[in-house]
């Protein structure tokens, strides 16, 4: 097979992965439980093309909350939303996941997905949750307000915990099947 193949047929794989991780957020599940977290540390281990790392979560969670949004939760977007209130904080926490999963990731074993996927939800938790206490009327705008913002958030990680291990085991493990199954997809790895 000629290296443009391999690149593409590697390419075309992990966006398959991320696109079938992302249809996980339109099945009913737990507060907080999605797939973005994990398809930033997978995009930063993977795309050799830095920028596609930074990108493809941003893409992803835009059109998957666009549909979202519009078709599932129509009742509380009374207009067609493009961006909900909101969005940057957690567009913001999924660019500074991927920023810190690039060095995290730099070579992958267990132990070094366990700290990614926990990096990834603490990330999303302070960001996300600073984002909220920031725009939100219900919380003053002082260390008081901040912490007890933070404390509300509490039981909203366990989702996130949850969904950052349980999908990057799916995707990191699916990949590693796929490479040990079809030698092209390892030999274009960023991990040799």
């Amino acid at each position: 097979m000629s290296k443009n193949n391999n690149n593409f047929n590697y390419t075309f794989v992990i966006v398959l992965l991320i696109l079938l991780a992302t249809f996980s957020r339109l099945v009913p599940h737990i507060n907080n439980l999605s797939p973005i977290g994990a398809i930033s540390l997978f995009g930063a281990a993977y795309f050799k093309k830095k920028w596609h790392a930074f990108l493809v979560p941003i893409i992803t969670v835009w059109f998957s909350d666009i549909f979202i949004n519009n078709l599932i939760y129509s009742y509380m977007f009374p207009n067609f939303t493009l961006f909900y209130e909101g969005f940057f904080w957690q567009y913001i926490s999924y660019f500074f996941i991927t920023l810190g999963s690039i060095f995290l990731l730099k070579k992958i074993n267990i132990k070094r997905l366990v700290g990614a996927s926990l990096f990834s939800s603490v990330t999303f938790f302070f960001i996300s949750n600073f984002g909220f206490w920031i725009s939100s009327p219900f919380y003053s705008k002082d260390l008081n307000g901040l912490i007890t913002c933070y404390l509300y958030a509490i039981p909203f990680i366990k989702g996130t915990l949850i969904g950052d291990a349980v999908f990057t085991s799916l995707m990191f493990g699916s990949f590693y099947i796929l490479q040990v199954k079809y030698s092209y997809l390892k030999a274009v790895s960023i991990n040799k």
